[in-house]
């Protein structure tokens, strides 16, 4: 079994704190901690089959390669990230809804 890393950018970290915070003021803590596992397990089963994750197609050739994949119980929710070797690394995790383009 090969070890992997999961690393996520500060903005990636960013998305989650910011995402909980939103669910605890509008519902209450256990909505936040629902999707904090959420964003965990999703995180697990990219790192058991990195390629599931659908290919993203952005305008700048600097995000070839990146994919996403719903964040488990929130599907309107994405996980945006690149492997690297054995290394799983986080961009973003955001509502599909927003300008994709321009937040990257």
């Amino acid at each position: 079994m090969t070890a992997h890393i999961i690393s996520l950018a500060d903005e990636a970290v960013a998305d989650i704190l910011e995402q909980a915070e939103w669910y605890e003021s509008q519902a209450d803590y256990k909505l936040a901690e629902r999707w904090e596992n959420a964003v965990t397990s999703t995180l697990l089963r990219i790192l058991a089959m990195p390629r599931s994750g659908r290919l993203c197609h952005f305008k700048s050739g600097a995000l070839a390669g990146i994919r996403r994949m719903a964040v488990d119980d929130f599907p309107k929710h994405l996980v945006f990230y690149r492997f690297r070797g054995k290394e799983l690394f986080v961009l973003r995790i955001v509502h599909g809804a927003r300008d994709l383009d321009r937040l990257f």
